[in-house]
């Protein structure tokens, strides 16, 4: 690779996943850009990926749709043997002519999904939830009203409508009206 900057795009799938034997993913629509920075030996790796990957809800079973935004950085050169106990230093063997990337990229965006890939509350599967709720087991000491209230607070919950017009706490409404005051007297 010549001396300076070069720059790499990829287009990441369903594919890519798939060949890496990843049981998280199971599709995915990322933009992977990958700038290369080469002076003396040493190379910079500078990762930017955006997109989307499709996992599994734990709760409901259906396909949740994540966003990736996230970036890695790794700076890279030769040595007498592979050596990758550092995040930030790869070294590789100076016999070795290129390197193979895409575990590297693999690695970035499975650190990016969370331990527990849920729906955000109220948008899982109704049927499942449904399903859960009906033979889920009750902690010991937990009565019957217990479950009762429980389950009358996530159907509330659930069926909350997140729209502006919803009634709202009026001395909210004056503390915005100041701002909204305020805002008018500054022009």
């Amino acid at each position: 690779m010549p001396v300076g900057e070069q720059t790499f795009e990829y287009s990441l799938g369903k594919q890519f996943f798939a060949n890496m034997e990843s049981a998280d993913i199971h599709d995915a629509d990322l933009h992977v850009t990958l700038t290369v920075s080469h002076k003396q030996d040493i190379y910079h790796l500078q990762f930017d990926i955006e997109g989307t990957i499709t996992l599994i809800c734990d709760r409901c079973l259906d396909d949740l749709i994540y966003p990736v935004d996230t970036t890695y950085s790794i700076t890279v050169k030769y040595g007498d043997d592979y050596n990758d106990e550092s995040d930030e230093l790869l070294v590789i063997p100076e016999s070795d002519n290129y390197l193979n990337v895409a575990y590297l990229i693999y690695d970035t965006v499975a650190l990016t999904i969370p331990i527990k890939h849920v729906h955000p509350l109220g948008k899982c599967n109704r049927q499942m939830s449904a399903m859960l709720k009906k033979h889920r087991a009750r902690p010991a000491g937990e009565s019957d009203e217990d479950a009762e209230l429980e389950q009358t607070l996530i159907d509330e919950m659930d069926s909350m409508d997140t729209t502006d017009d919803a009634p709202t706490d009026p001395r909210w409404d004056a503390l915005k009206g100041l701002s909204s005051d305020s805002s008018e007297s500054d022009n």
